[in-house]
């Protein structure tokens, strides 16, 4: 089986030095550490925005970065969708059209505005369809903007502290909406934080990362669901 991700990169800025190694087969696997340890850098570099002085990146076995070969595939054609701390949505653009010009696969406008009608409704913000992203709460913009991540069918989805700039209560919220929705999507996940409850709740393992060095991991144990048990609710409020 291919794995979804495979990570072996160094880069040098300023006094810092990232250095590190990793494989993601599947599911959510989140890096965690403190503030300056590496981990947006790390995403930076699998989504191509930050080229690494040496190593190289695969996603899904396609090489996308190789510093020997001088392989340097663009953040576009990598297949990769990202949800960033501010959700960086198209503030012109209603919450519909920002998701739809993520989509893809589909013809014409129509049908790519009925998949972004489709995700938006997994994510709990079919309400919101002709809102300004002005016009809504932190965490609805979230919302759109995992939904803008998924909608294309993505290899691998980024998400840098997605959650850290909204209050407590939304980001209890919005940590089971990330995991349910990506679970169901099939597509492997890479979630930076240095919240450990969250890591603990959205992923699937955890990369420990300490002073631009992968310093250890583990995968999180989680109970067995049984015959008659209920799916965890997304939540619709923000």
């Amino acid at each position: 089986m291919t794995a979804a991700l495979e990570v072996s990169v160094a880069r040098r800025i300023g006094e810092f030095e990232l250095d590190v190694a990793f494989t993601v087969e599947s599911g959510i696997s989140v890096l965690f550490g403190p503030s300056g340890a590496g981990k947006s850098l790390t995403l930076a570099l699998i989504a191509g925005l930050i080229r690494p002085d040496t190593g190289t990146i695969q996603i899904n076995g396609r090489v996308v970065t190789d510093c020997t070969r001088r392989i340097h595939v663009s953040t576009q054609e990598r297949r990769i969708g990202m949800v960033f701390q501010d959700g960086v949505l198209l503030p012109h653009r209603s919450v519909l059209d920002n998701v739809a010009l993520a989509v893809r696969q589909g013809g014409g406008r129509r049908e790519r505005r009925t998949i972004a009608r489709s995700w938006l409704g997994r994510v709990g913000a079919d309400e919101f369809v002709a809102r300004r992203p002005g016009s809504l709460s932190g965490g609805q913009r979230q919302r759109v903007a995992l939904a803008r991540g998924l909608a294309g069918e993505p290899a691998l989805v980024l998400l840098d502290e997605p959650l850290s700039a909204l209050h407590a209560a939304v980001r209890c919220e919005l940590r089971k909406l990330i995991r349910e929705v990506i679970v169901s999507s099939g597509v492997a996940a890479v979630l930076v934080t240095h919240d450990a409850e969250e890591a603990e709740e959205i992923g699937d393992e955890i990369i420990a990362y300490n002073d631009g060095h992968v310093a250890g991991r583990r995968v999180v144990e989680r109970p067995t669901r049984t015959r008659g048990d209920e799916p965890p609710e997304s939540g619709l409020s923000t």
